[in-house]
């Protein structure tokens, strides 16, 4: 979305998720199943200017038989196009540039670049993503692959939001297609305001094989003033 932290203030959103049901099988030697693992990701932000941002994601994860592991970090910059105060649509960019474990990515280092377009009409905002990810260095060469991820959201009063979320894999970019060998899953979603933390929370239903069928997910706004 077009959230950014005003110049010279911070902001701390926590990444939430939780695999209920899923697959148990790894993807690759060293792959960690998803099924039944929490994962905790802060993410740290800074404003540098209207338009930009600074960003940094320390991943975390719990499950039973290992405990708590740190599975990496990210950077990234955002950028959202100036606007004006009565503008409905809004636009921009964001890079990420990460090293993960072994248990998350056959790959180290990997990227990524989110295009970012919204748009507001009277309770209605439809927002769209589309992110293109590459490897940087690792042993598995794989394609740059494409996934495009859309969100639908109502205002059913001042404080709520209902709708849906989408994150929908469309193949690697050269040869896109076959879409259900790529992870498809939708998910009902409640925006908030609680005190001053903001709460996204989302039931999500995956509709592939290569999908988690039912995972929750909340990313938790901390107030910093």
């Amino acid at each position: 979305m077009d959230e950014m932290d005003e110049p010279g203030k911070f902001g701390l959103d926590l990444h939430n998720n939780y695999v209920f049901s899923g697959s148990g099988v790894p993807d690759y030697p060293g792959a960690v199943p998803p099924v039944h693992v929490y994962r905790l990701t802060p993410e740290l932000s800074y404003g540098l200017t209207p338009s930009f941002e600074l960003g940094a994601y320390f991943l975390t994860a719990y499950q039973q038989a290992s405990g708590i592991t740190a599975n990496g970090e990210k950077v990234r910059l955002k950028f959202i196009a100036p606007k004006e105060p009565e503008q409905a649509y809004f636009w921009g960019a964001n890079l990420e540039v990460g090293k993960v474990s072994a248990s998350v990515d056959q790959n180290p280092w990997n990227a990524e670049l989110k295009g970012i377009y919204g748009y507001r009409t009277g309770l209605w905002t439809v927002a769209f993503n589309a992110n293109i990810d590459w490897p940087i260095s690792g042993p598995a060469p794989v394609p740059a692959t494409l996934e495009l991820d859309t969100k639908v959201a109502y205002a059913v009063s001042e404080k709520y939001k209902l709708g849906f979320e989408s994150y929908n894999g469309i193949g690697p970019m050269s040869q896109p297609g076959y879409f259900f060998q790529q992870s498809q899953t939708l998910y009902a979603v409640l925006d908030t305001d609680i005190s001053g933390w903001d709460l996204n929370l989302g039931l999500g239903r995956g509709f592939s094989s290569f999908s988690d069928k039912l995972i929750l997910k909340a990313i938790v706004g901390v107030p910093f003033d």
